[in-house]
């Protein structure tokens, strides 16, 4: 699970990323900040299953606090881009590259308006965050039209010569960019594509680009700097602008703010929730307090939330329909090691028992026999689909 996130320079990405993981990365108010790619681990929220059987987990990975269960996933922050990049301006080419693997992208906007088009600092609200929702859209488009370009000539005129499945063919020549058959096919249906591909010219091949890149790359809309006075306005005109998206309102000051204050246990503070309770009035000083005030007033009691962890959320849950799984005995809920419920694993949607046991070893998968339920201790076979928080115990022939 590679979670990509983007954006334009200065437009909050990189403490984002610092407030989804404090990670030590360099934040500054200038273009290019980020030079190289920063690798880190952020975490989505799950209600834990623990309390259901009335024990208390050990995870091996993430942490629980609170009944809250935050399973790691992989976070990518890349330089922030500009308009041109598909062409090579700014670092251009390198970071779209660097985005190739992700599964789904958080493209960061300042909601306020307060940065122009080159990430440059400008008055808040003289800038329209519209422009950067429909520059990366252009941008991302132009880089996928450039990879199906490279080579395309050559590709159609063996398919027409060989006459294979096109959308086989096609996803073995797009499988560089995660093209599967299914999606190919899609696509191809949609856009009501003639098999005759020597006839497909370069604006056809663009809204295949186009679709592609809504499939393959899936985009939440994080509108950070929400704080701002007047920032509330434009989050709720681009709400309507862009409704095929999801926007979600987001502070990552804020976060960051608290996530370091819980850090130095100053405060008590779950990521994603809407208050939080200060432990040591006496170690706090003026100015921290007045942030705090601030935090609670003008963020938590405005959106219920910071908004970070709820984009990672809805990234993961809403767009990827992933689904988490904790292995569990039926009558016994700790490894080998004593530790109860330690695992909890992120699966695509639509995954079976099968799949589940193949996720967590090739040799459980091929020793199969059955999986069962630790809630109701019903057996399930191997098509079962699996639902969100399923605790299940795999049995096999070994």
């Amino acid at each position: 699970m590679l979670i990509g996130i983007v954006g334009k320079p200065s437009a909050g990405k990189s403490t984002f990323f610092k407030a989804a993981t404090l990670a030590e990365v360099e934040i500054a108010n200038y273009p290019f900040t980020t030079i190289k790619p920063n690798h880190g681990t952020g975490f989505v929220k799950v209600d834990c299953v623990d309390k259901e059987f009335n024990v208390k987990c050990n995870p091996r990975f993430g942490y629980c606090l609170d009944g809250k269960r935050f399973v790691p996933v992989d976070l990518l922050d890349v330089a922030g881009l500009v308009p041109g990049a598909h062409e090579g301006k700014g670092m251009g080419n390198q970071f779209l590259d660097d985005l190739n693997q992700a599964d789904v992208l958080i493209h960061i906007i300042d909601i306020s308006g307060s940065i122009n088009e080159k990430g440059e600092e400008v008055p808040a609200l003289s800038y329209d965050p519209a422009n950067d929702i429909k520059f990366l859209e252009h941008e991302l488009n132009m880089w996928y039209l450039r990879l199906i370009e490279k080579g395309w000539e050559k590709f159609a005129r063996a398919v027409k010569q060989e006459k294979p499945e096109l959308h086989k063919a096609i996803a073995n020549q797009l499988s560089s960019l995660r093209v599967t058959e299914n999606i190919m096919e899609q696509v191809i249906e949609k856009l009501g594509l003639s098999p005759d591909i020597i006839r497909w010219d370069k604006e056809i091949l663009l809204k295949i680009a186009i679709e592609l890149r809504k499939k393959t790359k899936p985009m939440i809309i994080a509108c950070n700097k929400i704080d701002i006075p007047g920032a509330e306005k434009n989050f709720e005109r681009l709400k309507k602008e862009f409704d095929d998206y999801m926007l979600v309102p987001c502070s990552a000051e804020s976060e960051l703010a608290l996530r370091e204050a819980a850090k130095h246990k100053l405060i008590k503070y779950i990521s994603g929730e809407d208050k939080f309770d200060i432990i040591n009035e006496g170690s706090i000083n003026g100015k921290q307090k007045k942030a705090l005030d601030f935090i609670k007033s003008d963020v938590l009691e405005k959106y219920k939330t910071t908004g970070i962890q709820d984009v990672l959320d809805k990234a993961v849950f809403e767009l990827l329909e992933y689904v988490a799984i904790f292995p569990g005995g039926v009558n016994k809920l700790q490894d080998q090691h004593g530790n109860v419920l330690p695992d909890c694993f992120l699966l695509p949607h639509n995954s079976t028992a099968l799949d589940f046991a193949f996720h967590l070893h090739t040799d459980i998968g091929n020793a199969f026999i059955k999986a069962i339920d630790a809630r109701s201790k019903k057996p399930v076979g191997k098509e079962y689909i699996l639902k969100h928080r399923d605790v299940m115990e795999i049995a096999t022939s070994k």
